[in-house]
């Protein structure tokens, strides 16, 4: 018997992409994708780029028929082959210390987490994530329970930052009295894994003529991809933060997993070398406090010996327990103890006051527990379904 397969209502039309973000482009790939799409001739491309630039950057337009200084006819081009669209806001909730928190829908799947914290910095500072989930698998972190997904795109990335100043009504970029004055990739997922993207986004945040937050007020933390650090500061210039937690590698092996790569030896050197680091440009050392685990005199001064030389800050932060951990946070005699021990060797060691509790905000709290929520809402409404 043979069978003929009927393919005459098969479409041989090419797949339609979607139209490009131009949020998540730096200047150059902004002149070259107006050029590629006939927008305008590359004699013109860079002023046309700089309007569209402002536009976007400054003032937070998100149609090009708000672009007054731009053609008509130059308008519709650019909505034909662009889109300056904000991701969905899926789920936005305020604490009762004004943290700020909003579950972003990028694509079908995508879901990130991104929160601001006020008084921070100079006024505030904005957790942005780098990846949907996470590879490092901190015993410590929530988030790491979740499993990556996949890297952020530098649109993605940028439209954290669009989305809090949309809700600050930071728009246009204010010169003075900002709101939302620092950057932190502290969010979900390891920034040096998604380097490229990041650096974009950065040289996106930071131009002066757009949303102009000085490279100076960007932080990226890493758990210790120890090749990419020296890379991170030549490409972005940025502040530098370790996600510590140990003083040794047996500890460190079990809480940073990551570390059994790279270990403590080649990670303090990865850290020495990098770039422009000095007295006006320190390292953060983050140190979460867990108890009975790390918390001990002795471990401080362990600190102490392992970072002496180095400029540096070291923020200890108390645990922010989660369902399923077998983690406590140490007592606040405890850290406070501690804090002293680096405060006589001559750091500062800030006790970082837990934010945002009450909406899941917290350090190492972000993405995994509104997905189990979501799961739990779901299954109720299919049971009272049936």
């Amino acid at each position: 018997m043979s069978i003929t397969l009927d393919l005459s209502r098969v479409s041989n039309a090419p797949a339609v992409k979607a139209p490009v973000n131009l949020s998540g482009l730096t200047r150059a790939g902004l002149r070259q994708a107006l050029i590629d799409a006939g927008v305008c001739p590359p004699e013109k491309a860079k002023m046309r780029a700089s309007q569209v630039w402002s536009w976007i950057h400054h003032y937070g337009v998100t149609d090009f028929a708000a672009m007054s200084n731009v053609a008509k006819e130059m308008q519709a081009r650019l909505a034909e082959h662009f889109t300056l669209a904000r991701p969905e806001i899926v789920e936005r909730q305020v604490s009762k210390d004004g943290t700020r928190k909003w579950l972003i829908r990028t694509a079908p799947g995508i879901e990130i987490e991104t929160v601001y914290i006020p008084d921070v910095g100079r006024a505030g500072a904005l957790c942005v994530s780098s990846q949907v989930g996470c590879t490092l698998n901190c015993t410590f972190c929530h988030t790491g329970t979740q499993k990556l997904v996949r890297n952020l795109t530098a649109a993605e990335i940028v439209a954290q930052v669009q989305v809090a100043r949309d809700d600050l009504e930071e728009w246009p970029s204010p010169k003075e009295d900002r709101r939302l004055s620092n950057i932190v990739f502290m969010g979900m997922g390891e920034p040096l894994y998604n380097l490229d993207n990041v650096s974009d986004a950065i040289d996106i945040i930071s131009d002066n003529e757009g949303i102009a937050i000085s490279r100076r007020r960007i932080t990226v933390s890493t758990s210790g991809v120890v090749p990419m650090i020296p890379e991170l500061g030549e490409r972005t210039g940025t502040m530098l933060a370790i996600s510590l937690h140990a003083t040794n590698d047996p500890l460190r092996d079990v809480l940073v997993p990551l570390n059994k790569k790279y270990p403590l030896d080649q990670l303090m050197a990865a850290i020495r070398a990098y770039p422009g680091l000095g007295n006006a440009k320190r390292v953060t050392f983050e140190y979460v406090m867990l108890k009975g685990v790390n918390d001990s005199p002795e471990e401080a001064r362990a600190l102490v010996k392992l970072i002496q030389g180095i400029p540096a800050k070291v923020n200890l932060i108390p645990f922010n327990p989660w369902p399923g951990t077998d983690y406590q946070c140490s007592d606040w005699k405890t850290i406070e103890a501690f804090a002293a021990i680096l405060n006589r060797a001559g750091y500062a060691s800030p006790i970082r006051t837990p934010r945002g509790r009450d909406i899941l905000a917290a350090c190492g709290q972000l993405k995994s527990e509104s997905e189990k929520l979501r799961a739990s809402a779901i299954r109720k409404a299919e049971q009272a379904a049936a």
